[in-house]
């Protein structure tokens, strides 16, 4: 089974997406921030499959994470979708993501962009 992460600040977004992600089969993790995320992927046996991840959060932002997450081997490879509120923008290569999303989130682009993230694994 597929394994979600999803690291996301806003509580009702974070929520709304894991459901919609359980009720397609997925087992689904959260974190509410970079830090979060990455302290539950040193906890956790079971590194997870894709990893959703906000652009914009408080305490470890996604460039921090990103940086700290493609520095340690064991969670590098982890493909990354970034899911955001803001537009398109320069600096969104710099987080060397997999995909990007743009909220509200489209739930079929949503599944499509997991689904072709789990093939390429």
């Amino acid at each position: 089974m597929a394994s979600v992460m999803i690291v996301e600040d806003d509580r009702d977004t974070r929520e709304m997406l894991g459901r919609f992600l359980e009720l397609e089969g997925f087992e689904v993790r959260t974190a509410a921030n970079g830090q979060l995320a990455l302290d539950a992927l040193h906890q956790d046996c079971d590194a997870p499959t894709v990893i959703l991840l906000d652009l914009m959060m408080p305490v470890m932002n996604d460039w921090q994470f990103r940086e700290q997450q493609r520095s340690d081997p064991r969670f590098s490879r982890i493909p990354v979708v970034v899911v955001t509120a803001a537009g398109p923008r320069d600096d969104i290569p710099e987080i060397n993501a997999d995909a990007w999303l743009s909220k509200p989130v489209d739930f079929d682009r949503l599944l499509a962009t997991i689904d072709s993230l789990c093939q390429r694994l």
